[in-house]
C-alpha cells in the first residue's frame, strides 16, 4: 500500500510546481508560500479532526516534538526556496533539482538511520541524480 501512497505523492508534487508556478505569476514567493501553508494546515487539521486522531497528541514525547518541529522547519524552508526558485526558474528545470532531496535523503538514510545499502537503491539514486543534468 506504500507504494500507492509514494505514487500518489509523485503525481501530486508534480502538480504543486505546475500549479505554484502558475499562482506565483506576479506574486511574492513568500505570501505564495504562506497561503499554501494555510491551506494545508486546515486540510491536514481537517483530517486529524475528522479521523478522531486529536487524542495522540497528548501521547507524544519530546523526542517526537523535537523532531516533528525540525521537520516542520526543514518543510518551510524547502517550500520558501521552492517557490522561489519557480519564481525566478522554469519549473521543468527547478523541479529535477528539487527532486535530488531523494538523493540526499538516500544517503542521509544510509549514515543518520542506519537503513541497509542495497545496489537497487544506489542505482535508483545514482539514475536520479544523473538524469537531472
Amino acid at each position: 500500500m506504500w507504494k500507492w501512497y509514494a505514487i500518489l505523492s509523485a503525481v501530486f508534487a508534480a502538480l504543486t510546481a505546475i500549479f505554484a508556478k502558475i499562482g506565483i505569476k506576479d506574486v511574492d514567493s513568500n505570501l505564495a508560500t504562506a497561503i499554501r501553508t494555510c491551506v494545508i494546515l486546515f486540510i491536514t487539521w481537517g483530517i486529524v479532526i475528522a479521523s478522531n486522531s486529536l487524542g495522540g497528541v497528548k501521547e507524544l514525547s519530546k523526542t517526537n516534538w523535537g523532531f516533528l518541529v525540525l521537520s516542520g522547519v526543514a518543510t518551510g524552508l524547502s517550500w520558501l526556496f521552492y517557490f522561489k526558485a519557480l519564481q525566478l526558474g522554469e519549473a521543468s528545470k527547478v523541479a529535477p533539482i528539487d527532486k535530488m532531496s531523494v538523493v540526499i535523503t538516500i544517503f542521509l538514510s544510509f549514515i543518520i538511520l542506519k537503513e541497509p545499502v542495497s545496489w537497487k537503491v544506489l542505482l535508483g539514486g545514482g539514475l536520479i541524480a544523473g538524469g537531472r543534468w
